[in-house]
This record gives structure tokens, sequence and C-alpha cells, in this order.
């Protein structure tokens, strides 16, 4: 539809999902949103069920459970300390009964509304296990109008929805659809981002999204976030690459954005309310993105650097030197290092010579193989030359670009392996990017391990703080 009708739309039809309502819709009160927003922000499918596309989990509370709470109507926020916070759901919104399952039984079939405990704890439950939720019901559904069917029955019963995605490695989503011309794929927001790069990289072209988790997060979930990633410095973000956009507005209309036009003047471009909006707003369920073309040459170095204002002259450095060419630069301290080399399988220190106190990891790609490795020898030559770089080496092959890059995408996962992990995502100026983990080291002390690393091309910080367990003192001071 055309987007001033797109926007008549938006205006009549946001409903319950709309401002502050969206976080009631949640069963939650705006002021509390920045306290919870973790433990409901995501999309979900079952492992080892039907190929569907979206997941969802209705947010309510059964007969039961209303009444041992005595109508309180409390979620609990986090579930690994004593000092979690509650949250107190709004009485306004319904309590599922057996009429609903009924009809939502009758709109996605048996296989589609999952009611058993132990599946249905699974969505409740964070990859990490550390935020749990409360739903009693998972539901299934395999198209956009069995969407808008689920939307627009809880928008009349005010029956609390929870879209979440990507805490699964199940494939979903159907065959996408791709312009070669144009390098433009249009497909459902259940596919998995590494199948997506997958079938995109067998046309010449990749995504401009890569990150740690491509092999279980959804493209629907990752715009919803608008999730950045490793070739951000490279492409910037989702609002400069989503062309169009299919979503479903919590009464159950269907808002058709899904333009592939690369250009498009006419009124209001809408889609970019969505891009970020976390589910609030609505729920995206197929999307139109423009991939770049895949070039051939790619090269890979790791690099030390004994400070981290080193570092910082370093990515100038990199924009001045490599230009076009620079696709990725990933910044880890030493204790990043030392972690992936305890607790990741397989991976191997690429400067094992002595410690250094911080690492660099720079990736370039370009259309010329020869020229772009001399390019980068270069850059490396004259920033050792003027002790930015302490050491450093360039993958020779596959095998060794992948040691590289999996060193950097697996410090989340061995973080998890220490036992309790306080996980931050943040965005900094780059010049104080790494002062708040110096100012979280004094505050933490010996209570646990903090890291720093993350996109120093974008000024994006992965703050954890690691410790054997969960506590009330180390909550408290971070």
């Amino acid at each position: 539809m055309a987007r001033r009708a797109a926007a008549g739309l938006l205006r009549r039809h946001l409903g319950p999902l709309a401002a502050g309502e969206a976080l009631q819709a949640r069963g939650m009160y705006p002021k509390q949103y920045g306290a919870a927003n973790h433990a409901f922000s995501r999309f979900y499918s079952i492992q080892g069920q039907q190929r569907s596309l979206y997941g969802f989990r209705t947010n309510v509370e059964t007969d039961d459970t209303q009444k041992s709470a005595r109508m309180n109507f409390e979620v609990q926020k986090r579930s690994f300390s004593s000092a979690a916070a509650h949250v107190q759901r709004n009485p306004a919104y319904s309590v599922l009964n057996s009429d609903d399952v009924s009809y939502f039984k009758r709109i996605l079939g048996e296989s589609g509304v999952v009611q058993d405990e132990d599946r249905v704890a699974v969505a409740n439950m964070d990859w990490m296990g550390k935020y749990k939720g409360s739903s009693q019901l998972l539901l299934l559904p395999k198209s956009t109008a069995e969407v808008s069917k689920i939307l627009s029955y809880c928008n009349s019963r005010r029956l609390a929805v929870v879209p979440q995605g990507g805490n699964t490695g199940l494939v979903g989503g159907s065959v996408p659809v791709y312009d070669e011309v144009n390098g433009i794929l249009t497909c459902e927001a259940g596919c998995v981002l590494e199948n997506l790069s997958s079938y995109v990289e067998n046309k010449g072209f990749i995504m401009p999204l890569d990150l740690g988790a491509k092999g279980s997060c959804h493209i629907g979930g990752n715009i919803s976030t608008n999730a950045g990633g490793l070739r951000f410095i490279r492409y910037g973000s989702l609002h400069g690459s989503v062309l169009g956009l299919e979503v479903v507005l919590a009464d159950g209309t269907v808002l058709d954005m899904l333009t592939t036009l690369r250009k498009d003047n006419t009124g209001y471009d809408l889609k970019h309310l969505f891009i970020g909006s976390e589910g609030s707003l609505g729920i995206i369920t197929k999307i139109a993105i423009l991939t770049p073309a895949k070039l051939p040459s790619t090269n890979v170095a790791f690099l030390s650097c004994n400070d981290y204002i080193s570092c910082q002259k370093l990515l100038l450095a990199a924009r001045r030197s490599l230009g076009e060419i620079l696709s990725a630069f990933e910044f880890m301290d030493r204790h990043c290092i030392n972690l992936a080399m305890k607790y990741l399988e397989g991976v191997h220190n690429p400067l094992p010579v002595s410690p250094y106190n911080f690492y660099v990891l720079i990736e370039t790609t370009g259309s010329d193989e020869s020229y772009d490795k001399a390019k980068l020898e270069a850059f490396l030559l004259r920033s050792m030359e003027d002790g930015l770089v302490a050491d450093g080496v360039i993958a020779q092959d596959i095998s060794q670009a992948s040691n590289f890059w999996r060193i950097r995408e697996g410090i989340s996962e061995a973080s998890v392996k220490v036992g309790a992990v306080y996980k931050y995502d943040l965005s900094i100026p780059v010049e104080k990017l790494y002062d708040i983990v110096e100012e979280m080291r004094s505050r933490v002390g010996d209570m646990g391990q903090v890291l720093g690393y993350g996109h120093l091309g974008d000024g994006n910080l992965h703050l954890n703080i690691l410790s054997t367990k969960y506590s009330d003192k180390v909550w408290f001071v971070t």
C-alpha cells in the first residue's frame, strides 16, 4: 500500500501496543520497563518441532496462578538473586482460559499450540538461564495470516503477547526470494541469519549484518533490535540496508511496507519506526533487505597493542590508510583472550610469545587480492614503526582466519562457562569507551572479573562481569 495509507493505518490501529501502552500489553507499567526489558524482548521458536516461521508466547497467567497470587499479578524479573526485583502486572489484562486455548487450536492446529510445561519452560528462560518469564502458552504460527488472527484475538481479549526469536538453532521461514540483478533479498522473519548468509553467498552477495550468534538468531529479531554487528563499520546500520517490511499491528492489521525500491520518496517512511522497536509497535513478519556484492579478496590480521590509546590511534590510522577496504575493526582486552584460551576448544593464541594488554582484529575486503594484501601489510609495518602495534600476524589461509574470528566471536560463549555473567551492550564515544571498564573493575574488585571488548569502529562496547555465582553484592555494584 502507499506510505500515506500505511501511515493512516498505523495511527488508527496501534491499539494497546502504542507508546506506554506497549509496556502494559506486556503486563508492565512504562516506568518499570527499563528494569525488565531484557526479560521479555525476544522472538522464540521451539527446537525440534515443526518448521514454523514465527514463535509466540502469551505472557498471561492461568486461573490457578491468579488465585495463588491473590490478584497481585507479579512476574519475577530475575531468578538469580535474592534481591530480585518484582514487576507488578497490570490487572487490566485478561487471564488465559480454556476458550482461548481452543480458539488458538482452531486456527493453528494442535501442533501449533504448546502447553507442555517443559517446552514452555524453555521459552520462558533465556539461553544463559538468567532471566525467567511466566508465560503459560506457546503459539507457533506458520504465516502472516495466522499472526494477524492471533494478535487480533489477543487485542480483543486483552491478552498480553510477547514475541520472541533466535533462542534456538531452528531453521525458520520459507525459501527466500532473491533479486540477483539488484542484490535484494525478500524473506520471512523466521529465517536464521547464517542460513540467509549462505543462501546469498551462493549467488555472489553477502548479508550486510554479521553476528557471533548468526547460527541461531532470526533476521526478524535482528531488525526488531536494530542489531549492529561485525560489519557495521563497512555497511552501516540496518536503517540503511532494510528496504521494506511487512508488519502485523496489535489488532491484527497487516501493514504492507514491503517495497524493494532503493529510492522511494513517496510520503512517510514508516519502516524505520519498527527497526529497533523490539516488537512494541508491531511484529515484523517479512523483510526486504539490500545485500552487498561478495568481494573476492579477504584479509584478516590479529594485532596487539600496549594500551587503549594505541587502539584508538590505530583505528584512526586504519580509516585513513585502508579506507574503502576496511570491513571490521574489533578490539579485546587481555582478559578476553585469557578466557577464550581457557574455555574455547580448538583455538590457539596467534601471539603466544608474551601477553599484551589489548588485541585488535582487522578485516579487509576488496576486489584485488594482491593490492589489498600489500596495502594491509604496508599499514601494519607503518603502525609498528609508529609504536601503535606491538606485534601482529596476518592470516595465511582460511583456517588461520577462522581461528582469529573464533576467538573474537567465542568470548560470549566462553564467559558463560565461568558461572555467572552480567552482560551490558553499550554505545560510548570511542575515546571514553574503555573508561567504564576500568571504573567497573574498581567497583567489582575481587568479587569478579571484568571484560571489555566489542566493535571499536562504531563505539560499541560489550561489558561483561564474570563471577562464580550470582550475588546481590555484585549486582548492586554493577
